[in-house]
C-alpha cells in the first residue's frame, strides 16, 4: 500500500494515539455495516500497534471486556455490552500470524468471515498477508515504526471503489 493511495497518513506517538485511531475508524466501519458487517485488514510487523488499534475500535463499538491479541487463540469474538448506543454490531478479531500462508489461513478467514457477516460484525484481521488473496471490500490500515524511531505511522485506505473517500473524523487534540 503506497502513501499516495492512502486517504490519511498519520503519526501515532504512543499506544494511546493508536487506540484513538481505532476509535476514529469505528465510525467509518459502522457506516459500512449494512447487515453484512465490515472488514478491516491490519498490516504491520510485530509490535507495530495492530492490537492497540483493535482495542480502540472495540471500545468505540461498545465492548468493555479486555481485548487481547488472538495470536494463540487465532480468533476472538466480542459482544456489544447491553445498553450500548453502538447498536448490535459485534467484533471478530482474527490473527493469522501463526498460520502458514495459503490454505490454512484462507480456510480460517472464510469461517470467521462467514460468522462475522452472519452477526453483522466488524471483522478485524491481523496479518492478512498470510491469505492467498486480498479480500474484497476491506478497509486497510498499514502500521509501521516511524523512521525516526519515535512512534508509529499509519496509512489508511478505504475499500477499493469507495469514491469519494469519506474523510475520517478529526483526530482528538
Amino acid at each position: 500500500m503506497e502513501s499516495a493511495d492512502a486517504i490519511e497518513v498519520c503519526h501515532l506517538a504512543d499506544p494511546a494515539a493508536t487506540d484513538a485511531l481505532g476509535r476514529r475508524l469505528a465510525s467509518q466501519l459502522l457506516a459500512a455495516v449494512d447487515g453484512d458487517g465490515a472488514l478491516l485488514l491490519l498490516r504491520g510487523e510485530l509490535g507495530a500497534g495492530k492490537t492497540s488499534l483493535v482495542q480502540g475500535l472495540a471500545a468505540a463499538l461498545g465492548i468493555s471486556e479486555p481485548v487481547t491479541s488472538p495470536t494463540f487463540a487465532l480468533a476472538q469474538h466480542y459482544d456489544i455490552d447491553s445498553g450500548s448506543d453502538a447498536g448490535t454490531t459485534a467484533l471478530v478479531h482474527l490473527d493469522l500470524y501463526r498460520l502458514e500462508p495459503g490454505a490454512a489461513a484462507d480456510e480460517l478467514f472464510a469461517q470467521e468471515e462467514e460468522d462475522a457477516r452472519g452477526l453483522g460484525a466488524v471483522l478485524a484481521v491481523e496479518w492478512p498477508e498470510r491469505l492467498s488473496f486480498r479480500p474484497e471490500g476491506a478497509w486497510e490500515v498499514a502500521l509501521s515504526h516511524a523512521e525516526d524511531g519515535e512512534g508509529r505511522l499509519a496509512r489508511i485506505n478505504p475499500p477499493p471503489g469507495l469514491t469519494p473517500p469519506r474523510p475520517l473524523p478529526p483526530a482528538p487534540r
